[in-house]
């Protein structure tokens, strides 16, 4: 492998495959999906897409759901992980925003709203269309940056820092990218034969590496 990886020309493959890949979280507008983003936080898209149906039929926007008391939302959000937070912070959300025109699409913006972060901010505008004004770093991407070698570091916030100096602000996509490719190929036990990112992957190269030093010895 290269001592010095251009990583904007090796992600290439990456952004090819999963770019025009749709968020997994089943939303229907921008309401949804921020209200889907805060309950996904720590918990599983899966889980969120079962009980969005019957929650939007209860509180079907933002108007609707500035005017319900948090325990109302429980029966409906208690599969997740932290629902009495997350229930209170989709009402002061809700609160704050008013209507669902009103939804902010800036980073910081949507920073500022109780129970959104970095992440759930950058996967906000992703979804909406919105150019990135950083880069998605979930479980998967904290697994997957660090082993390609294109980040090196198991905090989210360094690893989103990395990738973002490390490629030009239109590549920034790569974080959803990455988080793709770990839910499907670069798994705990990755299927690194079938990987797009195995000629520049540092994991890869050392098990590579580690077979020919067998076969030698």
């Amino acid at each position: 492998m290269p001592a010095k990886i251009n990583w904007s020309d090796a992600v290439q493959p990456l952004l090819k495959k999963y770019k025009k890949t749709k968020h997994p979280l089943e939303y229907q507008n921008i309401y949804q999906l921020l209200v889907m983003v805060v309950l996904s936080a720590q918990s599983t898209d899966l889980i969120v897409n079962k009980i969005a149906p019957e929650f939007f039929k209860a509180f079907p926007d933002m108007k609707a759901l500035s005017k319900a008391d948090e325990k109302l939302l429980y029966p409906f959000i208690s599969k997740v992980r932290n629902f009495g937070n997350k229930a209170k912070w989709l009402v002061s959300i809700a609160q704050v925003v008013k209507t669902d025109k009103n939804i902010p699409l800036k980073h910081d913006q949507l920073t500022a709203l109780p129970g959104i972060g970095s992440k759930s901010a950058n996967v906000i505008l992703r979804e909406a269309g919105r150019p990135p004004e950083g880069v998605i770093v979930d479980l998967h991407v904290v697994r997957v940056a660090p082993r390609l070698g294109i980040a090196i570091s198991t905090d989210p916030k360094k690893i989103e820092k990395q990738l973002m100096e490390t490629l030009p602000p239109k590549q920034w996509d790569v974080g959803m990218c990455l988080s793709f490719l770990g839910r499907e190929i670069c798994r705990p036990k990755p299927l690194c034969e079938i990987c797009p990112m195995k000629a520049v992957c540092a994991y890869y190269q050392a098990i590579q590496k580690k077979s020919k030093n067998k076969v030698k010895s």
